[in-house]
């Protein structure tokens, strides 16, 4: 029996809250029935709600729907045999076989670490992999077990060289964790467009508009529609010319060196079933002590943040923060709170559950504590 909290999600209007626990708990289930390992489930949904503890609900769990889609129609391998092939003692290449990228890029940032723990680096290029949400959950994994952790990614086209109007690089980001001492750490997760197409795709999802900046219409004209935008436009580039250098800096370290896609060949994974993806990633860990030692490291980590926090403010700023404090101070008040998610969403989420047999997705219509 469903409690009155788990009411229908068509019928409220504002967000409804969902336990971390609980949503794990959730996606794993639904991946297992995909025929997912328990333990693979377990990497996706972990990175899944980890993106909406953070507050990047693009990348999130009401995604999960449509990457279980790709799953049936046999574009997603839910059971690859991940093995890194060493290229020399500190670098490795990964053919992800057209796994879920979340088990590829965790894959691949655990051997770099192994790497990097021996050898002070370790770099692993992956191909063959598919979209692996956001780049955090890897940086972070190698800044949890005291690493520096770089990555890349490449992406499907959706954004012009700059002076151009047709889509060729992708939406790429860069992720980027250092550890700290007591202060906060340097936590970078960021994109070379000014907004990610999950942006987009969600404010035509939710009937909303979208801010002029974020995208040009199929004939390059600015556009507030997030379906004109959708419909053959493309999304903006950071910076002009710097953002197109920096996507495309991402398609050569993520698919041009690795043997994956790159160039406008990776495959949409939101509009392309024809064939996989063949996404390719650059990940690294790298020993934040190789060359003054960890003590001093974090010391200097610590000041650097000091430095930063202590900055006067401008016109309009309340404070200076760190890069990845915003998302830190929402997954401290999401974990309390619970996980915030739009009724349409957790429509999806209770859909799939059902077709699958499962128990729906707990909700509260109103914040945990």
């Amino acid at each position: 029996m469903r409690s009155k909290d788990q009411a229908n999600a068509e019928t409220i209007q504002g967000p409804l809250y969902v336990d971390e626990e609980a949503a794990e708990t959730f996606g794993r289930r639904l991946l297992v029935a995909h025929d997912l390992p328990e333990e693979d489930a377990a990497t996706v949904a972990r990175c899944l709600v980890k993106a909406d503890l953070r507050g990047v609900d693009t990348h999130g769990l009401q995604t999960l729907p449509h990457y279980l889609d790709r799953v049936r129609r046999g574009l997603i391998n839910p059971r690859p045999n991940l093995k890194v092939e060493r290229v020399t003692p500190m670098v490795g290449s990964l053919d992800g076989q057209d796994a879920f990228g979340f088990v590829v890029a965790t894959k691949a940032m655990a051997e770099a670490i192994d790497m990097a723990r021996e050898f002070g680096v370790g770099i692993v290029s992956a191909r063959r992999s598919t979209h692996f949400g956001a780049a955090c959950n890897y940086a972070l994994q190698a800044m949890d077990a005291g690493y520096i952790g770089i990555v890349f990614t490449n992406a499907s086209k959706a954004m012009p060289p700059w002076g151009g109007r047709v889509g060729l690089l992708g939406t790429s980001p860069i992720a980027v964790a250092a550890p700290a001492g007591k202060e906060t750490p340097f936590d970078l997760d960021m994109s070379p467009a000014v907004a990610a197409r999950g942006k987009i795709r969600r404010a035509a999802r939710r009937g909303e508009t979208i801010p002029l900046g974020y995208a040009l219409d199929a004939k390059g004209r600015q556009t507030t529609d997030p379906n004109v935008a959708l419909d053959g436009g493309t999304v903006q580039p950071i910076g002009g010319p710097k953002g197109s250098a920096l996507a495309m800096l991402m398609d050569v370290m993520g698919g041009v060196i690795s043997g994956a896609a790159f160039g406008g060949d990776v495959r949409n994974h939101f509009e392309e079933y024809d064939k996989p993806q063949n996404v390719g990633h650059f990940i690294m860990a790298m020993r934040p002590d190789l060359f003054v030692s960890r003590d001093e490291y974090l010391q200097r980590m610590d000041t650097l943040a000091q430095r930063v926090h202590a900055n006067p403010t401008a016109e309009g700023f309340d404070e200076v923060i760190m890069p990845g404090e915003r998302e830190r101070r929402l997954e401290a008040k999401h974990r309390r709170t619970g996980v915030p998610f739009h009724a349409k969403e957790v429509a999806a989420l209770q859909e799939a559950a059902a077709k699958a047999n499962l128990p729906p997705l707990a909700v509260s219509t109103a914040p945990l504590k």
